[in-house]
């Protein structure tokens, strides 16, 4: 792991960062945290690789078809790129569409994995001779053990709450599909509400079999700003950074995985958080540690999480070689 956030595997494999020295590059899904130093890879490297489903959100989430070169190699799971003396193969992750658990196997036999962000039960777990692993809920303290009760508290909340009128559901891209999804299944069908790159986001996820139920609206259209004027029933969907710009008098829910004491929280009488998470918790990392039966793991110390507990956790409750990288 690198103090720029390349998560090295094998002799040329660099992952969700830029290597100078790694001819090949895989981006294990299309949040930010894990396309850093992507224009230096597609100049620099050989081989960019990833899901054709990320491949696509990148492109929507750019406004541009950026990721056209020749350099560019876009893979299905389980479908393996060989260059030189290694074997890369892509498997299935449960984060947001197109995420990937990245294998390095070498003429040895050495097999190497990198699980990006995942959750269990989910993501099938891959075994290996040497494991990094996230840690983004890696501290025992992080810990839900309410994780079925989550879809039914978030339909729940916003089936009651439209009834009064419009109804502001703040995520990151990829979560904010996943809960559209939700209440789409669970028969809320009020008009469904979205600025332009939620909008394309949105009709990538539609692409690759996601289902929303309806035809979706710009928030710039008139018809939905008819609508909000109205104050009728409708769903907004927005990016988490929007949070402080956006309709402050309507009844807003925050999509985070940062609650852990109960599936959701009232922050005031027209807020709420609501605890639907992307990431396992600590004892799914654990889970995953021990099924996958690794020789070794490396915690990922570069992105935001408790990979310094985690590794210490492992060690003491799993008997495996542990450390956090970078130190």
């Amino acid at each position: 792991m690198t103090k720029s956030g390349a998560v090295l595997l094998g002799r040329r494999v660099a992952c969700d960062g830029f290597s100078e020295d790694s001819p090949l590059r895989v981006i294990t899904h299309a949040h930010s945290d894990h396309l850093q130093g992507l224009r230096k890879s597609l100049k620099g490297c050989e081989a960019v690789i990833m899901t054709r489903a990320t491949r696509d959100l990148i492109n929507a989430l750019e406004n541009s078809p950026s990721l056209v070169g020749e350099n560019v190699v876009s893979l299905g799971y389980e479908e393996s790129f060989e260059y030189e003396t290694e074997m890369i193969t892509l498997h299935y992750s449960d984060h947001i569409l197109g995420a990937a658990q990245v294998l390095v196997e070498d003429d040895e036999g050495t097999r190497i994995l990198y699980s990006g962000d995942f959750r269990i039960p989910f993501t099938p777990v891959i075994q290996t001779d040497v494991l990094v692993i996230e840690a983004t809920y890696g501290n025992p303290y992080r810990v839900r053990p309410f994780r079925e009760e989550v879809k039914d508290v978030l339909i729940s909340l916003a089936e009651e709450a439209v009834k009064d009128g419009p109804v502001y559901l703040f995520g990151y891209h990829g979560k904010i599909q996943e809960v559209m999804q939700i209440l789409h299944e669970a028969g809320v069908e009020v008009p469904f509400v979205m600025p332009e790159k939620v909008f394309r986001v949105s009709k990538i996820c539609e692409r690759y079999g996601m289902r929303f139920g309806q035809d979706l609206l710009l928030s710039h259209s008139n018809e939905a700003k008819t609508m909000m004027r109205q104050g009728d029933s409708l769903l907004a969907f927005y990016h988490m950074a929007s949070r402080r710009f956006v309709n402050g008098d309507a009844f807003r829910i925050y999509i985070s995985g940062w609650e852990f004491s109960s599936p959701y929280r009232m922050i005031n009488n027209n807020e709420c958080m609501v605890a639907l998470s992307g990431h396992s918790d600590f004892y799914g990392l654990l889970r995953y540690v021990e099924r996958s039966k690794p020789k070794i793991v490396i915690t990922d110390n570069h992105r935001y999480g408790d990979a310094v507990v985690l590794a210490r956790e492992i060690q003491d409750r799993l008997g495996i070689p542990a450390r956090p990288l970078p130190p």
